[in-house]
């Protein structure tokens, strides 16, 4: 596996520079509004975002989940998971080595690490068509992986890049997907982004299957950008951009009730 290039990303700006200007939007009314007090709209910002976190604890656990008692075990990993992350932010701490990553992967997956603590895959796996690179391979390109994130400026494209190429080398012998969402949602809450997260079936489909279309393109032709990786960036551009949304029109609506 060749890790995708950094300078071949191709995402729509216009979607890049619409959910940043929500969010300017948002953090202009907080700051600047003479509408109300701006104590109200940052507690409105800071509920919204609480909310979304709330949600996003929920949806994890109903999309990671077989049954009802798994998806309550994996509620109370996902919270205690994001009150770390919550705590490092408020310390300004960004998500960038791989000692968080063992931190996110413990918490969030405690049993796969009781299995392998602090180690990453020893076996093959494979996602659909597509075959993971093998055990020996795992640790350099890790670190391959957060050397090229951390020279991407723009927090969106960071988050989903790595995302998709963590996923793609696949790392841990379990919790690979939970682990990465919750690493992706650390670098957009740092970066005063709301989560992104799955909301039904039918996203969860189109998630898994996106991604695996677009893995087993890249083993064909690893340094090109191919639809199936657009399509992603704009899934995750697209629920991203919805929460916005509901995040300014929580803060904007308080005005407008007064």
């Amino acid at each position: 596996m060749t890790l995708f290039p950094i300078s071949e990303i191709s995402v729509n700006p216009k979607k890049i520079k619409e959910i940043e200007e929500i969010m300017k939007s948002t953090l202009r009314l907080i700051t600047f509004s003479r509408k109300h007090l701006a104590d109200d709209l940052l507690n409105t910002y800071l509920d919204s975002s609480a909310n979304l976190q709330e949600l996003l604890s929920i949806k994890n656990a109903q999309m990671e989940a077989q049954d009802d008692f798994e998806a309550e075990e994996y509620l109370k990993t996902l919270n205690k998971t994001l009150k770390i992350i919550i705590k490092e932010i408020k310390n300004n701490i960004d998500f960038e080595s791989e000692i968080q990553l063992f931190q996110l992967f413990r918490s969030i997956s405690p049993d796969a690490h009781q299995t392998h603590p602090n180690k990453y895959r020893n076996t093959d796996v494979q996602i659909g068509k597509y075959l993971c690179p093998p055990p020996n391979k795992i640790q350099n390109l890790v670190a391959d992986l957060f050397y090229n994130t951390n020279l991407i400026k723009n927090p969106l494209i960071k988050a989903i890049y790595f995302h998709h190429e963590l996923i793609r080398i696949h790392p841990f012998i379990d919790g690979n997907g939970r682990t990465t969402r919750i690493a992706k949602n650390w670098i957009l809450m740092y970066n005063l982004f709301p989560p992104i997260f799955i909301r039904n079936d039918a996203e969860k489909k189109e998630y898994i299957s996106t991604l695996s279309d677009s893995f087993y393109e890249l083993d064909a032709k690893p340094k090109k950008w191919n639809n199936y990786i657009e399509n992603f960036f704009d899934q995750e551009l697209n629920r991203l951009k919805e929460n916005t949304l509901l995040i300014y029109s929580s803060v904007k609506n308080i005005g407008e009730k007064r």
